[in-house]
């Protein structure tokens, strides 16, 4: 009996550092959930690279970098497409051409630029609702109802995200200053453009 006693209390002084230690140490604080547009935040720039099209460019020579005053404000309107090379886009050629900052592109769809998504009331997506954003992303539609998202903007690939991640997209967008800048329509593609050796 006397040698069981003995056992468990060598046990307990030999554990006490241990459990001394444990308590002395500060509590961790629980990680603070990220704000709906904390996590749009990540969503946008490092998972879905949206400012890789949607942000103009400044050219230097490390090539084209984000030009912060107009972060995801879309295609510049003062930018003039120059012409595409003719024949270069065909079925059995390019499937695309781009702008050196990645604003606007050229396909067998025409030309589509990318759109301003800042809170602007007049050219970006101030004058839309959260509604109408996840449906657009959703359906392939402008504002969820209107002409079709061309490429080479992969809204297939967002319309699977989850309405909260969605969400929190528009969460992050509204938090960009506005930039006014009317990004052009897009221009169907010109017919005689497409057909191989013409």
């Amino acid at each position: 009996m006397r040698f069981a006693q003995y056992t468990k209390t060598l046990a307990i002084v030999a554990a006490l550092p241990v459990l001394l230690q444990a308590c002395s140490q500060p509590a961790t604080p629980p990680a603070a959930a990220a704000s709906p547009a904390e996590r749009g935040k990540y969503l946008v720039t490092v998972v879905g690279s949206c400012e890789d099209c949607h942000s103009p460019k400044l050219l230097g020579p490390q090539g084209p970098t984000i030009d912060p005053t107009r972060r995801l404000s879309g295609h510049p309107v003062a930018d003039k497409l120059p012409p595409t090379p003719a024949g270069a886009i065909a079925p059995d050629k390019f499937g695309a051409v781009t702008t050196n900052d990645f604003t606007a592109w050229v396909g067998l769809w025409g030309t589509s630029y990318t759109a301003n998504l800042t809170p602007d009331k007049a050219t970006g997506l101030g004058s839309w609702t959260e509604d109408m954003f996840i449906k657009a992303l959703r359906s392939g539609k402008h504002q969820g109802e209107g002409r079709p998202i061309l490429p080479p903007m992969p809204w297939q690939n967002f319309s699977q995200m989850t309405d909260a991640d969605l969400k929190a997209v528009w969460a992050y967008l509204q938090t960009l200053p506005p930039v006014q800048n009317a990004v052009p329509d897009p221009v169907p593609p010109v017919e005689a453009a497409l057909v191989p050796g013409k």
